[in-house]
């Protein structure tokens, strides 16, 4: 069933089309959660919240296109995350300085697959995280980021160029680890 015709008949009162919805969105929406607060029951519920609020403003929503109603739903769950983290006040943001960066071996990448990629972001440290997911991920500005996050812009900047290195360091080691256990 086409998204518009769900938005509608839910706006109408369908719990089926809520169903629905909620089902085809859900894994995606699970995924934006989880990269962010990784942990699996706290994903779970920050995208049951996501989605109660979706769900209760949805007379609000316009539905244009399908890319539309993902693109607010998934800014609905990252709002959710960053709500999250901050009354956890589990943000590790570092002090400013020049990130040396680390040469990333050519086929470094090529050896790893989306999931080990995924499982060496959430090994950064939860600020680093949170900045590479919003600028790398979600597209937010630095500016945005700060806002969102209540940092500095150059600090947001920081955290990303840091994070971007603990990442080339963590792959490098991982691609090492790869090509031992492949030539064994």
């Amino acid at each position: 069933m086409q998204l518009g015709k769900l938005i509608y008949e839910a706006k109408n009162g369908s719990s089926a089309a809520q169903k629905c919805l909620f089902d085809e969105m859900a894994d995606k929406m699970l995924a934006t959660c989880y990269r962010y607060v990784k942990n699996q029951e706290d994903a779970e519920e920050l995208m049951l919240n996501g989605f109660f609020k979706f769900f209760r403003n949805l007379q609000s929503f316009t539905f244009e296109e399908d890319a539309a109603l993902f693109g607010y739903v998934k800014k609905i769950m990252v709002n959710e995350c960053l709500m999250f983290l901050r009354k956890k006040k589990v943000f590790t943001i570092v002090a400013e300085t020049a990130a040396v960066e680390v040469p990333l071996e050519e086929d470094a990448l090529n050896n790893l697959s989306a999931a080990e990629i995924l499982q060496l972001v959430l090994q950064l440290p939860v600020g680093y995280r949170t900045v590479f997911n919003l600028n790398v991920i979600e597209g937010y500005s630095h500016k945005e980021i700060a806002n969102l996050m209540d940092i500095s812009t150059g600090t947001s900047k920081s955290q990303l160029s840091k994070a971007r290195v603990l990442l080339q360091k963590l792959m490098t080691q991982k691609g090492i680890e790869y090509a031992r256990q492949k030539s064994q």
